[in-house]
């Protein structure tokens, strides 16, 4: 079946825009991808029809409540979970990471152990560097492997033992865009019943994600990294959840999914996460019948799409004189790539290529990307760092083919 992007681009407004007549090409999906048309209407409809508090007695305030519950539901469908109430909604991952840390390890003791990677974004390592800080923890880190581009488990191994209460994990790299086998890793973890905090920001935009199945304790993902607004989302196991010690108000109760959600939720947000979550399931939809199952078959049917064009932008830049690609440049790997790439060349600077794409409106990130570890690991230049090209399913072959002959020019070609 051919992949629909003809359908798929028409629900995104922002893909029509231009510039100065040059039509915008959206290459910094990492960062954040742009929204459906449905997504926004979500949006601009709760903040007009719906726009109240919870706890009321008044309509407005039951559509509300309803939007919130709504919004958890389906988070808890996208993830693969069956109980919503395992699902925390808050501004950012990263803000919710700081947040929940603090609860995670409040009874870790001084010289307990927390594993972070060189591998992972700083929203999955600076929560767990203050609060070993604040409990006089000590830090391990885990280096990547520089062949494999992976995390791997004989190299996780190495630095567990009985003190390790928590190991900090990335499910794919928002630099490199090389994904981990983090069930392996998660279960070489639990063999010294450490918990697992799973950061898998930059995979749930482009694979199925099941909770279920992975063993880890924690996952996280941000809704504006696939196709809605800026939120951030955690999964826990509602077992820890319940016995964790909740920082928040004396009037908050200890139900979920109230307990770790503090002050009043983004509502108009909420109800563009339950938009966009419709919105992926409606590229499954034909033959499926739960949500669940329209999401998986939406997956399946991105995932080979977004690998032609991955692999059409990594064999580009490899044919391209004096550019090195950071990352696994290997055919054997590509199924284990998410559509991101991210490139040096030998003399011309990062920031220059990027702003020299933007001046034909085709936007790309330059720097470190908040991904300190790779760059001190790999002895990359912090302050320029890399050129980072991220693609999502709403991008097309003759953008990709764009974007090649623009960063030639940038090169001088």
């Amino acid at each position: 079946m051919t992949f629909p992007i003809d359908k798929i681009r028409s629900q995104f407004p922002a893909l029509a825009l231009e510039d100065g007549g040059m039509p915008r090409l959206y290459f910094d999906n990492p960062a954040g991808t742009q929204v459906p048309k449905s997504v926004a209407d979500a949006v601009y409809h709760c903040l007009i029809h719906e726009n109240a508090n919870l706890g009321g007695t008044f309509v407005t305030s039951h559509a509300s409540t309803k939007i919130v519950a709504d919004a958890h539901q389906a988070m808890a469908d996208f993830l693969g979970t069956d109980d919503l109430g395992e699902i925390i909604i808050g501004a950012s991952t990263t803000t919710l990471a700081f947040h929940l840390s603090r609860s995670i390890a409040r009874d870790f003791k001084a010289g307990d152990e927390i594993i972070v990677t060189q591998m992972d974004h700083e929203g999955n390592v600076s929560p767990w560097l203050e609060i070993a800080e604040d409990h006089d923890l000590t830090i391990r880190w885990l280096k990547f492997n520089e062949q494999s581009w992976q995390i791997e488990v004989e190299d996780l191994k190495e630095l567990l033992n009985d003190r390790t209460k928590l190991v900090a994990l990335n499910y794919a790299s928002n630099l490199t865009g090389m994904t981990n086998d983090v069930k392996r890793l998660i279960a070489e973890a639990k063999k010294v019943d450490a918990l697992v905090y799973l950061d898998a920001v930059q995979y749930t935009p482009h694979a199925l994600t099941s909770v279920s199945e992975l063993g880890c304790d924690f996952l996280a993902c941000s809704s504006y990294k696939f196709f809605g607004p800026h939120l951030g989302i955690v999964w826990g196991k509602k077992k820890l959840l319940q016995d964790m010690h909740a920082y928040k108000c004396r009037t908050v109760p200890e139900e979920f999914p109230t307990k770790f959600e503090t002050g009043t939720p983004a509502i108009e947000l909420l109800a563009g996460l339950t938009a966009t979550i419709e919105y992926i399931a409606s590229i499954g939809e034909q033959g499926q019948t739960t949500r669940r199952q329209k999401i998986k078959a939406a997956f399946q049917a991105t995932l080979k799409y977004e690998e032609i064009l991955t692999r059409q932008l990594m064999d580009g830049l490899k044919n391209l004189d004096g550019i090195e690609i950071i990352g696994s440049t290997s055919e054997n790997q590509l199924s284990q790539h998410v559509p991101t790439i991210s490139f040096r060349h030998k003399t011309i600077k990062p920031r220059d290529i990027a702003t020299s794409l933007a001046n034909e409106n085709i936007f790309v990130w330059s720097g470190h990307n908040y991904a300190l570890g790779i760059v001190r690991q790999l002895g990359i230049n912090e302050k320029e760092g890399v050129v980072r090209i991220g693609m999502a399913h709403y991008n097309t072959k003759q953008e990709v083919s764009r974007v090649l002959d623009a960063v030639s020019r940038a090169l001088g070609g």
